[in-house]
Order: structure tokens, then C-alpha cells, then sequence
């Protein structure tokens, strides 16, 4: 049998457990409770149980209150849910109903085959009166003759059709109703969907970025655009002091007021292990850093998948010279190797009395060279010494090499403590050579203008060894604050920042004001300016260039110079008579304490050929 005969049958056996009321019947409901499913919907009627009292409930059209209405809210919620699955109220005329004082009588429902004797769409209700006479049909309602044996009992092998409501038609109402609810569900929906869009929506926030050495003028144009492009996020470019740089910038990112994107050195790293945030892959992968930056840049600041920093520049050392005493030693090129340039040294150097007039080369002592520890870190390396474990013959003759140049009894000595600072000394014209990084041509121009304003120099790559080709690099990166509470925003400006249209527009603004920007770090753009009369040695060496925490003038006041101290040490005590050999266990010794105060391993492998 279809869903809906069984559902019209079950109305018809509520109608025998219903107490009329007025002209209306109340259905009423029981403790039992049957459904019925239609497709996976549930339509649920109560059918008066006789072993249980009946429950008689208001339904939704009348709400009439009286005797027969039950007051309970639940009886009335129950009896609502009943009529709107069934979409109709039924409402049946007084003279269709038995009246009670015939209880005894039967009551029995003979339903018709469906016939319609006008309107073929028009619904009907058949209900017989009792006794023959005792009720009579409404005229308007239309009645089909009975069929023999259609009763109650065999009912179910009959065509129900639907039941109509009687007495008026209630769907206008029904519709105002609905029409009235969607219309509040609406609004309600789009209230909500307003709120909820404030409430997600990105809010505006403000980085805080940290540099060391950069102006707010040149910085600011690249801050500039990339807020243009990213409206929602602001950048406070902060310029520090190098003076206690390091400490202040742990401080503040442990105290939760730091930078969310700050520079830092690249041999940092281990320093600031609980301070950096690894660089999301939505800036940039392991893979892809390996594939654009140059091979110290990912020994640095890659471990593993994860990228801690991200440089702008590629920084090392270059040689400088002086052309007008090239020319006056009739030397026509800069040397390329390190016997070369000690063939150099008796045509340059001109001694006087306990110095010297001018000097070939800045090397063999500490304090008045610039640089010394970087000089000393890329000898190490060139020769094959373990500078973390800085022991043994390659370490030995590493360090003797240096001091040749400091030792009176040498034939290339060419350099003592009397000298001026390196620097001023080749500005002024008094030594040929020095080696420094690319941002110290700076220094020397302006102390030229002071003192020697005749001056011409270029710049080379540093001399090599044959068959091992090492080159220094020492450079700054940019870094992300593992206590930012703006990861996401500060990510994209490094992500920014770092693109290689940045780069050009940086280089660009830093040569407004200077001779010249710092050199790229970028593989990609080495073409751009291998050809540059003073960045152009700095990038052609960046593919063979290693680093260590040699690095001078990171004023980092922890890993570099507490290393650096024992260098130094070591330095000045061979000048004094003692030997390679004895300084440098001491120096192997101290390495070793200030690395693993570091958690760094002391067993890194010597410099080789790549």
C-alpha cells in the first residue's frame, strides 16, 4: 500500500479516538506513537491507545480552550508537529460526527472508489449517517454512493483520495505566515553574514621591521609599495644602533615588544635558535632558496627543509690596490695567487728607518689591521685547516704564513704594529695593498678627500692557492621573530622585500646617496653587476665563498668576537716568539668551549675544492 493510504488510514482511525468539540475535531493523542517514512522523511501521527487516557490537544487552526483542550505547551507542540507534515487541518461539520450519547452504536466508515459526479480535481469525504437518517451531508459537499463491502474492515484494499479542508481555505494565511518567517530568516541570515565578514575580515596591522645600517630614505620606497599592494598591513622601519645590537635584540623578542622582521648576521644563527621563526614555504622553499642563493647563503641559514633567514647582500673580502704604486713598482695586475703576490712584496715595500714608507701589504698583526680575523679565517680555509678544530699542519702553516709578512727576519716582512690602521693607511697612500669588504671603499674615499685626494685604487679577488679556490663571505640576513604575533604579514613583506624587483629598486636608492648599493645575493641577477668596477670582484667570488664566526665587526659581543679573542690572542703571542703549534692548541681549546656553548658540533670538515 502507498505512503499516503497509510497515512489517510491512520487519520481515519484517529478520527474514531477524537472527542468533538463545537463544529471542529480535536485530535487526540495517546502514549503510542506511530510514524511513517516517505523517502527517508519521517511523518509522525499519535493514535489514541485505549489501555491509556486519551490526551486531547489544541490544534493550530482554533486553539479552542475548554475542557476538551489540553494546556500543557508540549501537548500543543506535539499536536502542531502532527498537522504541518500533513499540510491540511481537517476540519469535519458537526452533523458528519456520531454524537456521544451513541457510544454503543459502532461506528462504521464505508469509503467510496474515488467517483466524482462534476469536478473530476474536487477531493471528497464519504462519511454514512448513522441510522439511516440521523445525520445529514452539507449540500456543498459533494457524496458518492457506497460500494457493497466497503467497510472499515476491508478498507485497506480500497483508493483513498485526499482530504480537503472544509470551511474556508487556509493557505493565504499560511503563506503570509511563511512569507513573514523567510523574510526575518533573511535578514537574520544577512545580518549574521555582515557581522561575520566584519569579524574575519583582515584587520589593518602594523610591523615592526629593525635594520642596522640602512636610512629610513632608502628603505622607505620599497615599504611604499609593498603597502600599496597590501593595504592591510603597515611597516615601521626602525634603524638600530650596532652598539649592543644583539642583546637588545634578543631582549626584546623574549620580552614580546621586538621586531616581527629584524637583520641580523649570518653566522647568528646558533645565537638566535629560540628568537627566529623558520621562513614559511609561501615565501620560499628549501629547494628554491638552494636554487637562487649561492651555496654559503644555504650552509648558513638552511637546515634541513627549514630556511631561517634570507640575505639581501653577498659580502666578503676584496684586494685592494693602489694603482699609482703599481705603476711607480711597474707591476701591470693584481695578483691572482699567493706566490704572485709575495713576489710583489720587495718591489713595492720601501722601508724606512724602523717601518716603512710604503708598505706592499696590511698582514701579520691584529690591531691595526682591519678585518685581521676574516684574513686569518680564509687563509685557514684555502689551506684545508679545520677552522673548528684548528689543529694540526694545514692549521700550523696557515697561521706562520700570516706572521711572515709582521717578521723582521723574513724576506717579505712588510708590516709591523707601528703602522696606522690599515684603512687610513691606504687612503693616505702608504700601504698597496689590504684586503677589506665592498662597503669599506666608503671609508676610504672620504678619508682620501682628507688626505690624500690624489687617490686611485681598484679592487680584485683575493688571491688563491692553486687547486682550492675559497673565497670569505660575511653578510647580513633578514629574519623573521619566532614571537611575532604577525608571522603571516611579516612573512609576505620578507617575501617582498627579497624578490628580485626589491633588490634592483634597493640597490637603486642606496646608490642615490652613495657610490654604490650592496651587491646582490641573488644568482639569478649576477650578471647585472659582475661587471662593476667595485661590487663586481665581491659577486664573481661568491660562488667559492665560505664563512665561520670570524667575522669582525658583527659587535655581536658573543660568538664571533669571544672567537675572535683567541685568534687574536694567538696572533700576538707567535709576534712575541712563541709557536704555531702551542697557540693554537690553546685556540682549539677555546673553540671548542665557545661552539658547544652554542650547540655547534666541533667536527666540521676542512674547506675543499667544490
Amino acid at each position: 500500500m502507498g505512503f499516503k493510504y497509510k497515512l489517510y488510514l491512520y487519520i481515519v482511525k484517529c478520527f474514531v479516538s477524537c472527542e468533538p468539540v463545537g463544529n471542529h475535531i480535536f485530535f487526540c493523542f495517546a502514549s503510542k506513537r506511530n510514524s511513517l517514512h516517505d523517502n527517508g522523511r519521517e511523518h509522525s501521527i499519535f493514535i489514541r491507545d485505549s489501555k491509556k487516557p486519551v490526551i486531547p490537544c489544541c490544534c493550530a487552526y482554533g486553539a479552542y480552550q475548554n475542557e476538551h483542550c489540553s494546556t500543557n505547551d508540549d501537548d500543543r507542540k506535539n499536536c502542531s508537529s502532527l498537522f504541518f507534515p500533513l499540510h491540511d487541518m481537517i476540519i469535519v461539520p458537526e452533523s458528519m460526527i456520531t454524537p456521544p450519547s451513541d457510544q454503543g452504536v459502532p461506528f462504521s466508515l464505508n469509503l467510496p472508489a474515488g467517483q466524482n459526479s462534476g469536478n473530476q480535481n474536487q477531493e471528497t469525504i464519504v462519511v454514512p449517517a448513522q441510522g439511516g437518517t440521523s445525520g445529514s451531508i452539507p449540500p456543498e459537499i459533494p457524496v458518492s454512493e457506497p460500494q457493497a463491502g466497503s467497510t472499515a474492515e476491508n478498507m485497506d484494499s480500497f483508493t483513498v483520495p485526499p482530504i480537503s479542508p472544509q470551511g474556508g481555505n487556509p493557505w493565504p494565511k499560511r503563506i503570509i505566515i511563511v512569507l513573514v518567517l523567510l523574510l526575518f530568516v533573511g535578514a537574520a541570515v544577512l545580518l549574521g553574514r555582515i557581522v561575520f565578514s566584519q569579524l574575519t575580515a583582515p584587520q589593518e596591522v602594523t610591523i615592526t621591521y629593525w635594520g642596522l645600517w640602512e636610512n629610513d630614505g632608502i628603505i622607505k620606497p620599497i615599504i611604499t609599495e609593498f603597502e600599496a599592494k597590501n593595504p592591510k598591513i603597515k611597516v615601521q622601519y626602525s634603524k638600530q644602533s650596532h652598539r649592543q645590537y644583539r642583546e637588545r635584540l634578543q631582549a626584546a623578542v623574549e620580552r614580546g615588544d621586538g621586531p616581527d622582521i629584524f637583520r641580523y648576521h649570518n653566522t647568528w644563527v646558533p645565537m638566535l635558535k629560540n628568537q627566529l621563526a623558520a621562513v614559511p614555504e609561501t615565501v620560499m622553499t628549501a629547494s628554491q632558496f638552494k636554487n637562487t642563493y649561492y651555496p654559503v647563503a644555504t650552509n648558513d641559514l638552511v637546515g634541513g627543509q627549514t630556511i631561517y633567514g634570507m640575505p639581501l647582500m653577498v659580502e666578503g673580502l676584496g684586494l685592494y690596490y693602489n694603482e699609482d704604486l703599481f705603476v711607480a713598482a711597474e707591476v701591470t695586475a693584481p695578483p691572482t695567487t699567493w706566490e704572485e703576490l709575495l713576489a710583489l712584496v720587495p718591489k713595492i715595500a720601501k722601508p724606512e728607518g724602523t717601518g716603512f714608507a710604503v708598505s706592499a701589504i696590511a698582514l701579520g698583526t691584529t690591531g691595526n689591521i682591519e678585518n685581521y680575523s676574516d684574513i686569518l679565517a680564509t687563509m685557514f680555509m684555502q689551506n684545508g685547516a679545520n677552522l673548528a678544530i684548528p689543529k694540526g699542519k694545514e692549521a700550523e702553516e696557515a697561521l706562520a704564513f700570516y706572521h711572515k709578512f709582521a717578521n723582521p727576519t723574513d724576506p717579505v716582512y712588510t708590516w709591523n704594529e707601528t703602522m696606522d690602521n690599515s684603512m687610513y693607511a691606504f687612503a693616505n697612500g702608504k700601504v698597496a695593498m689590504i684586503f677589506a669588504p665592498s662597503w669599506r671603499a666608503f671609508d676610504i674615499i672620504e678619508m682620501a678627500k682628507q688626505v690624500n685626494p690624489a687617490l686611485k685604487f681598484k679592487i680584485a679577488p683575493i688571491p688563491q692557492l692553486p687547486g682550492n679556490t675559497v673565497t670569505w663571505a660575511s653578510y647580513w640576513v633578514e629574519g623573521l621573530s619566532e614571537k611575532s604575533t604577525y608571522k603571516k604579514q611579516a612573512a609576505e613583506f620578507l617575501k617582498f622585500l627579497t624578490s628580485r624587483e626589491s633588490m634592483i629598486k634597493l640597490y637603486a636608492e642606496e646608490s642615490k646617496v652613495r657610490l654604490f648599493g650592496e651587491p646582490y645575493a641573488r644568482i639569478d641577477m649576477a650578471t647585472l653587476l659582475s661587471t662593476d668596477p667595485f661590487v663586481g670582484p665581491f659577486i664573481t667570488q661568491a660562488k667559492d665563498a665560505r664563512s665561520f664566526p670570524l667575522a669582525s665587526r658583527t659587535f655581536d659581543n658573543g660568538l664571533n668576537d669571544r672567537m675572535m679573542k683567541y685568534m687574536e690572542n694567538a696572533v700576538n703571542a707567535i709576534n712575541t716568539g712563541s709557536s704555531p703549534q702551542q697557540e693554537l692548541d690553546t685556540v682549539s681549546n677555546g673553540f671548542s668551549q665557545v661552539l658547544n656553548s652554542y650547540g655547534l658540533v666541533t667536527s666540521a670538515p676542512a674547506a675543499t675544492t667544490q
